[in-house]
């Protein structure tokens, strides 16, 4: 995964009125910071009406899905989350009991000597791969934002990472993220971070992409973000079409890299 941020002075293209970020290549100053503020408001809205689904929400008398312990929250964000669920040590019973439940569907004697820890050890995997649900952006960051007379590409290249796909629960990727700061630096390590935080989650990949880059403007609001996740699918290579070297890439660019051609040309370039 390659992520980008930061400024080339090239000149940014026209605009179009669709473009989340219409208002970058005016100038510096307040169009700006209206053209980020823009930016994250329409993902924001997008992800907005995603319903997490975790063994923290459960149905009501009427049907309707709530929250264990948080009576006010109807339902998480994938975006962010406001609280954390129940502690995930105290999930592992109940997942444990349902790994046993489908060891025997599957005609297997889940109280024989190799299979008797099974179930714990399946729970505890699976709440690592997920554990990206509890953690935010300000978890990670920990002020590692600094101010810095920079405003040229930031690239992070080939930052490996492993993501459940909530197709098949299946996925390996790489990505490639790239800013362009304005004024401001973050910690390299942060990216990966940030990259973690939203892969160890039930995920698509196109979604994740998009995840990832609005994380990057959330944390320093650069004048530019852009993303390119390369994904092998293990759903396609170990069932299905068997294609062992299919590769999935998707890609994400908002503020200038969506608005100026040059600037999402280098970007692309360097990320080769």
């Amino acid at each position: 995964m390659s992520i980008v941020n930061g400024h080339t002075g090239a000149q940014a293209a026209p605009a179009s009125k669709d473009c989340p970020a219409a208002a970058h290549g005016k100038g510096r100053g307040e169009e700006k910071q209206n053209s980020i503020e823009e930016i994250k408001g329409q993902f924001k809205n997008m992800m907005i009406d995603r319903r997490r689904s975790s063994s923290s929400l459960e149905k009501d008398g009427e049907g309707k899905r709530e929250c264990r312990g948080h009576e006010k929250c109807t339902f998480h964000f994938d975006m962010e989350l406001d609280h954390k669920p129940p502690t995930r040590e105290d999930m592992i019973p109940e997942l444990a009991a349902s790994y046993r439940s489908l060891l025997k569907d599957l005609g297997e004697d889940p109280t024989r000597e190799g299979l008797l820890k099974t179930p714990e050890r399946a729970a505890k995997a699976m709440l690592f791969f997920t554990k990206g649900y509890d953690q935010t952006i300000e978890d990670v960051m920990n002020g590692a934002v600094f101010d810095e007379d920079h405003d040229d590409l930031v690239i992070v290249k080939d930052i490996e990472m492993f993501s459940v796909c909530e197709h098949h629960l299946s996925l390996l990727a790489r990505c490639r993220p790239v800013n362009l700061p304005n004024k401001k630096g973050l910690g390299l390590s942060k990216v990966a971070r940030i990259v973690e935080i939203f892969s160890r989650r039930l995920q698509v990949q196109e979604r994740l992409t998009k995840q990832i880059a609005l994380a990057v403007v959330e944390a320093i609001q650069p004048t530019g973000v852009g993303v390119v996740v390369e994904g092998t699918h293990m759903c396609m290579v170990m069932r299905g079409v068997q294609k062992i070297n299919s590769k999935t890439t998707t890609s994400t660019m908002l503020g200038v890299f969506r608005d100026d051609p040059k600037t999402r040309e280098e970007f692309l370039t360097l990320v080769k």
